[in-house]
């Protein structure tokens, strides 16, 4: 009697930790998939447009890893030069631009010069929620008249302070696109692009009222707004656009549109004239120039904005004022980055 006791209960003691492991599994979802937290999903925007200040996370932390891809192309890296990043393969560079790879043009361009100033993203992500009821020309003065000391690529996203948010809240995964962009831009640009075929193939990216989509062949998708100008942010799951659909899924409503965002002559300073890519040359484009800046003259480079940065202190000249309302967004409550 006593054998068949032992097996009853080394079953059930083997049954019980099953049951354990897999509880601890559920618990948390990333235990054997990535050590990246998950996509953020879209904010919901209350109707009485009040935006508390971000809370940053620690350093290190990034956005999630999105879908299982194939490998591309095995490539071979020359190692990095002294004191540069370690150069990524192409499957992490895709992980790496998923959440910005459909954006539109100009303001994608931003971003990814913006990144390479990653330690200036998180005081400029706090002074454009300070100020979000400005718009207009009336934020561009404030953005002058307040000296503000950071480099222009930065001052061309306080327009859009959830972008700001965004980078500011992931600042590992800013300061490794930032890095990518300095040390290997042109594969950069190339897994954007590989991103875009991806969600063009499956459906997702179309043209909507929102952004037009230009097809030019093989590695030059464009995306532009559909009124120069006028902005919209798109929100998206990478888990879903950048994966094939099931049978039978619809594409349509996979990409969210965030409020309208105006961008005139007013903010030509900090590079929103002729700003834009040379996709087939591996060109950021800023007031239709080269952004050539790079790992090796990062220090020393001079860019071709119009702005150049203030030799005095910073000087807060401007106040959000009871009752103001939240300019950035304007009447529309769609998205992710405030001025679209």
């Amino acid at each position: 009697m006593q054998p068949n006791f032992d097996m009853r209960t080394h079953t059930l003691v083997s049954a019980f930790a099953g049951a354990l492991l897999t509880a601890i599994c559920a618990a948390a979802p990333g235990f054997a998939q990535s050590q990246y937290p998950q996509n953020p999903p879209p904010p919901q925007y209350p109707q009485t447009q009040q935006y508390p200040p971000p809370q940053y996370p620690q350093q290190g932390q990034y956005p999630p890893q999105q879908g299982q891809y194939p490998p591309a192309q095995n490539q071979q890296y020359p190692p990095p030069q002294q004191g540069q990043p370690p150069l990524l393969p192409p499957q992490r560079l895709e992980q790496l631009v998923q959440p910005i790879a459909l954006y539109p043009d100009g303001l994608l361009a931003q971003v990814l010069t913006a990144s390479t100033f990653s330690n200036e993203i998180p005081d400029a992500a706090g002074w454009a929620n300070e100020h979000a009821s400005l718009r207009g020309e009336a934020l561009a003065r404030a953005i002058q008249d307040d000296n503000l000391p950071w480099d222009p690529s930065v001052l061309a996203l306080l327009p859009f302070p959830n972008v700001l948010n965004y980078l500011a809240q992931y600042m590992g995964w800013t300061q490794e696109l930032g890095n990518a962009v300095l040390a290997q831009r042109g594969d950069v640009m190339d897994a954007i692009q590989r991103m875009r075929q991806d969600a063009y193939d499956y459906g997702y990216l179309r043209d909507s009222q929102y952004a037009r989509v230009i097809v030019n062949g093989p590695g030059d998708i464009e995306i532009v707004p559909v009124t120069p100008g006028y902005y919209y942010v798109p929100y998206y799951n990478p888990r879903v656009v950048f994966v094939r659909p099931r049978p039978g899924f619809y594409a349509g409503g996979a990409i969210r549109f965030g409020p309208m965002i105006t961008i005139d002559a007013a903010f030509s300073p900090w590079g929103w004239g002729g700003v834009g890519f040379g996709w087939r040359q591996h060109d950021i484009l800023v007031n239709h120039r080269d952004w050539d800046r790079n790992w090796r003259n990062r220090r020393d480079y001079v860019s071709p904005y119009a702005y150049r940065r203030p030799e005095g202190p910073r000087v807060e000249h401007h106040e959000v004022r009871p009752g103001e309302r939240r300019g950035d967004r304007g009447d529309h409550r769609d998205h992710d980055h405030d001025r679209h």
